[in-house]
């Protein structure tokens, strides 16, 4: 199988279940900045993450998938075979979450992003991850969206953050504070 197919020179795209849309639509940006996440979230991975976020951070990189799959597809397209966000998918990440931050000290302040750089490319997967939950806000006030997509993507950004501070303690890499300029 070719992995070029010319059906896009012209500057449009595929959706997943049909339809063709511009690749400057809303609905690619939203899911292009999703697998964008998921490529930093790959260079995390490739930097070391370990401990209790490897095995939880590869799901979240499959999940994506899913989240990808469901937002290039339209909801009122329901082809059988396609799995949507769920909001047992989110629960899960909020379970994670209230485990890690158990064992983590408590912020008293703004931390600042970076660490090991497998914690820093988890800081900087958060940032996209807002990305992506903007792009999705943006949509969804034009379109009909599946909302537990953007309840997961609100909840993965958390995720992603307390699995930086998780990465960066088990690295020994202690915590920058920001501090307000002296004035």
């Amino acid at each position: 199988m070719k992995i070029y197919t010319r059906s896009g020179d012209e500057g449009e795209t595929s959706l997943f279940a049909g339809g063709r849309v511009s690749k400057s639509h809303l609905r690619l940006h939203t899911y292009g900045t999703v697998d964008e996440l998921n490529a930093v979230l790959g260079l995390a991975a490739a930097a070391g993450v370990g401990g209790s976020v490897a095995a939880p951070l590869i799901r979240v990189q499959a999940e994506l998938f899913t989240v990808g799959a469901d937002l290039a597809t339209p909801l009122d397209t329901q082809p059988k075979w396609l799995v949507r966000v769920m909001p047992e998918m989110t629960a899960r990440l909020e379970a994670e979450i209230d485990a890690w931050q158990a064992a983590l000290p408590e912020l008293r302040n703004f931390i600042l992003p970076g660490g090991a750089f497998g914690g820093a490319f988890l800081h900087q997967a958060r940032t996209v991850c807002r990305r992506a939950e903007r792009w999705l806000v943006a949509l969804s006030e034009q379109e009909a969206v599946n909302d537990e997509a953007l309840r997961y993507l609100n909840r993965l950004s958390d995720w992603l953050f307390v699995a930086a501070r998780v990465t960066n303690q088990d690295a020994g890499r202690p915590e920058s504070p920001w501090q307000s300029p002296a004035r």
